[in-house]
């Protein structure tokens, strides 16, 4: 197989994470006869400094023109002053809107030899495996208007909510689809009981489920979502949800991993090639430094290996090795226990080859 792969290293972490999962990829061709072209791109922070602008038409134009999005991470207070149109995280937003990245997936695994990671007792998130399907493309992050004005000398600042009912029943299709091949129940979170765009959802995943009558569902709202994250872990399979609501949720539900370096994620398209990201952000205060964990890259990896191109049995054996590498105990700085010798970003992906390796083909 041959494809091309858009490469947005970003800010911060994101070029070491990038060129670590990479490294990770090119075993993967070469142990399964693969061939992958990268396009380097610029996007951010860093684009800003180049470009003077988030989002290249360039990187626009490269990203359409690939069979996948590697994404390494963006922003940093370096560009913090910067306004808001400027900003490194509006390049982000604008390439999830041109390229219709409507459907952010968030897996959640608590891996066995990463129980005492947590800040959770194990018995609680023991078995923990379920997806948090987010709207990415909707909501208050895209609403208009978006303003900071003066009302009668008294300084407003204004955000719109807006969901049409295409956009959301486009991502609750997606939550069953994903259901069907999971424990096939959905979780439904909204704030029906306040908000008038979540009683539009809570309606609309009402007429979606009698397309699907071998899922069960529920609907539960945001704030006991949040506390049932915490409290019973294991009781989700997958979570649907707003664009807001699933930032805020699947950032919580980070902590019952042990940490966000360990959290993949695709965002799929409903038009043309799909991005993949870890969803921690750009750490620039580690950046430089060869501690980033590498791991939740390496496993956007395996899901684009699975959802972009088809290949099942390459995923399988990278999120097996991935596994593998936990079990020996090596781990980055996030991970490490207090007092215990951490790995750094290279010797943690080195492993990760290692066992790659190792696995008959």
């Amino acid at each position: 197989m041959k494809k091309t792969i858009a490469v947005l290293p970003g800010d911060g972490i994101g070029p070491e994470v990038v060129k670590a999962a990479l490294k990770v990829l090119d075993q993967i061709a070469e142990q399964y006869q693969h061939q992958f072209e990268y396009r380097y791109a610029d996007i951010g922070g860093i684009a800003i400094d180049l470009h003077q602008t988030p989002l290249p038409q360039r990187t626009l134009d490269t990203c359409r023109q690939s069979d996948a999005i590697l994404l390494g991470a963006v922003g940093g207070p370096k560009w913090d002053q910067l306004p808001s149109h400027m900003r490194p995280e509006k390049g982000l937003l604008q390439l999830r809107k041109s390229l219709q990245l409507f459907a952010n997936l968030r897996p959640v695994t608590c891996y066995e030899s990463l129980l005492e990671a947590s800040p959770l007792k194990p018995e609680r998130i023991k078995g923990v495996d379920f997806v948090i399907v987010r709207e990415l493309t909707g909501g208050i992050y895209f609403g208009e208007p978006r303003e900071r004005r003066y009302d009668n000398d008294e300084e407003l600042a204004i955000d719109t909510l807006t969901y049409t009912r295409k956009e959301i029943e486009r991502i609750v299709r997606k939550g069953f689809e994903l259901a069907q091949v999971r424990r096939k129940k959905v979780t439904s979170v909204d704030k029906a009981n306040v908000l008038e765009s979540s009683r539009l959802w809570r309606e609309v995943v009402d007429e979606v489920a009698k397309e699907y009558p071998e899922v069960s569902y529920e609907h539960m709202l945001v704030d006991n979502a949040a506390m049932q994250l915490i409290r019973q872990p294991t009781y989700f399979d997958v979570m649907v949800t707003e664009n807001m609501f699933g930032d805020i949720l699947s950032d919580e539900a980070s902590m019952l991993t042990g940490s966000l370096g360990m959290l993949p994620s695709a965002s799929l398209s409903a038009i043309g090639p799909s991005l993949y990201e870890p969803i921690h952000g750009s750490a620039p205060d580690i950046a430089g430094e060869n501690k980033a964990n590498p791991l939740a890259t390496i496993s956007s990896l395996a899901m684009m290996l699975k959802y972009e191109f088809g290949l099942e049995e390459e995923a399988e054996a990278l999120d097996e090795a991935i596994e593998s590498v936990l079990k020996k105990g090596i781990r980055t700085a996030d991970l490490a226990s207090a007092g215990v010798e951490y790995h750094s970003t290279e010797a943690v992906t080195n492993e990760v080859i290692e066992q790659l390796s190792s696995i008959r083909v």
